[in-house]
């Protein structure tokens, strides 16, 4: 009787912890199918999607400085629970330590990515001001 009871707890407590997430997934499938058949009734219409789907608002600033920011979050974090405990959380603060770093790096080589660019874009503008 004692295990029955044991594992009851434990479908309650698994039920209690995946319902909200499962209510989630659903109200998105559902949101998601709603935007569908919208957007086929509107081709079926001959309406331009732009009356439909608003356009994309466009990021603050260039994406690098969020991905440095979050790399040396990540990266604080994660050296800090690996300094301040031992025991079962050091490989939870090992990948931290693995995700931060790689969030610098991806951040690092997005800012010499964007800066090229913008330097290229510049020499280009200058350029076409010159020859016209």
């Amino acid at each position: 009787m004692h295990y029955i009871v044991q594992g009851l707890t434990a479908l309650i407590v698994f039920i209690g912890i995946s319902s909200p997430i499962i209510i989630i997934g659903v109200v998105y499938y559902l949101k998601k199918r709603l935007e569908h058949t919208q957007i086929m009734a509107a081709i079926e219409k001959g309406t331009p999607l732009s009356e439909i789907l608003p356009p994309k608002p466009k990021p603050a600033g260039p994406p690098w400085i969020k991905y440095l920011s979050l790399g040396v979050g990540m990266f604080i974090i994660g050296f800090a629970l690996i300094v301040g405990r031992g025991g079962p959380e050091t490989l939870i603060a090992v990948v931290l330590c693995g995700a931060g770093a790689a969030w610098l790096i991806r951040g690092l080589l997005h800012r010499k990515y964007y800066l090229k660019n913008e330097l290229s874009a510049k020499n280009n503008t200058e350029e076409n001001k010159k020859s016209a």
